[in-house]
């Protein structure tokens, strides 16, 4: 179906599209992982509010980017531009290994005592309910706010400050190579978005949908856990959580402006070049596999 796309532009595709730094094609890489017995237990800097964190926010990967894969592919055949169709073959491949990857790492945590098969449960029933009762346009816009989101976390979160270093080295690794490889795709969608014709004002309303259920759904799971692993009265942590998002470094804080940035009509992913991020974290972190 293509109501409410601009068959023209499906069509034609005249636009250029803004290629990514040295013409660099999403690479689908399939790291070693070590989920072995002796990780511990609060695997980001001993901490629980923080450890949680990242476990709700890895409930919501196998099917969140399953979603996402599919609003992509839905408009797969109708790409012309011979650059888009190898990165949209990037894209899925690293999704559906994201996908793959974070699901054995879930299934690891559940094992260790922390509840995230029923968030992924909640997730997919979400995920269910859009793909029901929005358009495929709508979809589409859905991922591009929410890779907007992931790209920036991956960035300016995990790969500028110190949270990897903070991090079990074997947790770290997974995490470096899921943030690297959210920068590599970060136009994908967009640009696939484009170039069916993806309206404007739908872009920006599903901007502000995710705004509010992104952080909504990760606050209410990071407190479910914090709960259920009887962490829910831990001060300290909470407080030295709050203080590192949004304080001193306040890192969520210094995330604000370029989240602003994608309600610009000349909003482009790749107008933010963290290139130099992404090279140091993949010698440090992937090795060979960089």
């Amino acid at each position: 179906m293509t109501s409410a796309v601009n068959v023209k532009a499906i069509r034609s595709q005249k636009r250029k599209f803004a290629k990514p730094p040295l013409n660099v094609i999403p690479q689908v890489r399939r790291p070693s992982i070590d989920l072995a017995e002796d990780v511990p237990k609060y695997w980001w800097d001993n901490d629980p509010v923080k450890t949680l964190l990242l476990a709700a926010l890895s409930s919501s990967f196998p099917p969140g980017e399953t979603f996402f894969i599919d609003t992509v592919r839905h408009y797969q055949d109708r790409i012309t531009d011979p650059e888009l169709k190898k990165a949209v073959r990037g894209f899925i491949g690293q999704e559906a290994h994201h996908s793959r990857e974070h699901k054995l790492l879930n299934g690891f945590l559940e094992e260790r005592g922390i509840g995230l098969g029923r968030l992924e449960t909640e997730i997919q029933a979400f995920m269910d309910w859009m793909r029901k009762n929005f358009s495929p346009e709508r979809q589409l816009a859905h991922t591009v706010a929410v890779e907007h989101f992931t790209a920036l976390m991956a960035e300016e979160f995990l790969l500028k400050y110190d949270a990897l270093d903070e991090m079990d080295p074997r947790m770290a690794k997974i995490w470096a190579w899921h943030a690297i490889e959210e920068s590599e795709h970060k136009a994908v969608a967009f640009d696939v978005y484009k170039a069916v014709g993806g309206r404007e004002s739908v872009r920006l309303q599903e901007m502000l949908v995710v705004s509010v259920i992104f952080p909504v759904f990760t606050s209410i799971h990071l407190v479910q856990l914090m709960k259920e692993d009887g962490q829910l009265g831990n001060l300290k942590s909470w407080a030295g959580a709050v203080s590192y998002m949004w304080g001193k470094p306040g890192v969520f804080r210094k995330l604000l402006p370029s989240y602003f940035k994608f309600y610009s009509p000349n909003f482009h992913p790749w107008n933010h070049d963290a290139r130099t991020l992404v090279e140091k974290a993949k010698a440090k972190w992937l090795g060979e596999l960089s």
